[in-house]
């Protein structure tokens, strides 16, 4: 004998029953007692089934792409207007936190870095021996006063040694830590940022990257002095940038394979040979004005 097929009346009654014993909509229902009528409830009746299918808490699944719920990575929230009860979403816990990542990933503008270098964080830091130990402990001094005072240190750090033991790993850190408090930072790989600044010329957007260097709340400046620069590259490029954000106060990190007074006599060497001593000079009285110099050792990181 052939099952019957209930009829659309009895499979209405059934949704109706099953939304309505519902415990959150009855709970919601009895929160809104003087304002919810039979009436209301009927005329709501589909925008409450829809609630009632769907996880109303952040269901753990571990990964927004994994939801199950009709908006992914949203849960659904009942409110009343307009003389009707209707259904509002709003992000769950897994959801804000991958846009929290991603937020804080956007916080970081990369020109030519490696891409483990802007993965770094402070508690990352290898400091197995006292240089690093130091250096962490000043990296989080300078986030510690922002988070104290809102505002950024006007002096950034100037961190030299040798090739490898992992100044560039310092930058993404304290990048990553400040990213976290909504502070963008810029970090470039000069040698490359460099070779950029002259093709830019020809396609006409050298000042919109200068600008955009120029002003970031936060710069980095990785590897000067790792190639030797034109008159042209020194003084209307790193000149120009550094200029800027002495008189605006505005907190540059930089590291080099020299000290202040190698990268002066390296910064003094012209492609053409020429040894131009207060070029050179002026570029540095930019750099010390900006930064503390801070030296690192320790064993080759790449090796």
């Amino acid at each position: 004998m052939q099952a019957r097929i209930p009829s659309f009346q009895e499979r209405y009654e059934a949704m109706r029953r099953d939304t309505l014993e519902n415990e959150k909509v009855q709970k919601f229902l009895a929160e809104n007692d003087q304002i919810v009528n039979k009436e209301m409830v009927e005329r709501s009746l589909p925008k409450l089934y829809e609630y009632t299918t769907q996880a109303t808490d952040c269901c753990g699944c571990g990964s927004t792409a994994n939801c199950t719920n009709l908006l992914k990575g949203f849960v659904p929230k009942l409110f009343i207007t307009r003389n009707v009860i209707d259904v509002t979403y709003e992000r769950c816990e897994q959801k804000l936190r991958e846009d929290e990542r991603r937020e804080v990933a956007n916080m970081i503008s990369s020109m030519h870095m490696p891409k483990d270098v802007l993965k770094a964080t402070l508690k990352d830091l290898a400091i197995d021996n006292h240089s690093r130990l130091s250096i962490a402990d000043k990296a989080a001094d300078f986030v510690a006063q922002y988070k104290q005072t809102g505002e950024l240190p006007a002096k950034g750090f100037y961190l030299y040694g040798q090739f490898g033991v992992g100044k560039s790993f310092v930058l993404g850190a304290i990048a990553n830590e400040l990213a976290t408090f909504k502070v963008r930072s810029v970090v470039v790989f000069v040698p490359e940022f460099l070779r950029e600044m002259k093709n830019s010329i020809q396609d006409q957007s050298l000042n919109e990257k200068i600008d955009y260097v120029k002003k970031a709340p936060v710069l980095m400046l990785d590897d000067i002095g790792a190639e030797t620069l034109s008159s042209w590259t020194r003084d209307e490029i790193l000149g120009t940038i550094l200029h800027y954000r002495m008189s605006e106060e505005l907190p540059t990190f930089i590291t080099s394979n020299f000290d202040y007074a190698g990268l002066e006599h390296h910064l003094a060497q012209s492609q053409r040979g020429d040894v131009e001593v207060v070029k050179a000079a002026r570029i540095m009285e930019r750099i010390k004005a900006l930064t503390t110099p801070i030296q690192m050792d320790g064993a080759n990181r790449r090796s």
